[in-house]
């Protein structure tokens, strides 16, 4: 007498472990895409804003910067600090971190926003193997 078994599916053997498992796997990857999300879009609204740029810009064109960080002179990480603005009033105090075919550094800036126009009250590069500062608001050392 020929009997023929009709083996079990791989799903129906084990389903009692893959269910939890892969439900909290799938709950895990959607947590960590979404914060993931989250931080690129908050650093995206930081790194688009004026100041940001303006320190960048700033610090890339600067000759004793590019001198001694060697070119080009570009953003190096996340920033640090915070900006905040409500209307036409704000304040900025960030750091962001730079580096160059020669070496690292950081770029700071500290202002207000008044009636919509950004005012800096300090603009300077360190350079991270000499501890050098370079005020970028210093336009008397501009083209030397």
């Amino acid at each position: 007498m020929n009997e023929y078994v009709q083996q079990k599916s791989w799903f129906s053997r084990n389903w009692i472990w893959v269910v939890p498992t892969g439900g909290c796997l799938l709950i895990i990857i959607l947590f960590a895409f979404g914060i993931g999300a989250a931080i690129f879009g908050v650093s995206k609204i930081f790194t688009s804003s004026a100041p940001y740029e303006y320190a960048v810009e700033q610090a890339s064109k600067n000759p004793s910067v590019i001198e001694l960080l060697g070119e080009p002179v570009e953003t190096a990480g996340i920033m640090q600090g915070n900006i905040s603005t409500t209307n036409d009033s704000g304040e900025v105090n960030i750091k962001i971190p730079l580096k160059g075919s020669k070496g690292k550094g950081s770029v700071t800036i500290k202002g207000e926003k008044i009636d919509g126009e950004w005012f800096y009250e300090e603009l300077y590069v360190i350079i991270k193997e000499t501890n050098e500062k370079i005020n970028l608001l210093d336009k008397t050392l501009e083209g030397i």
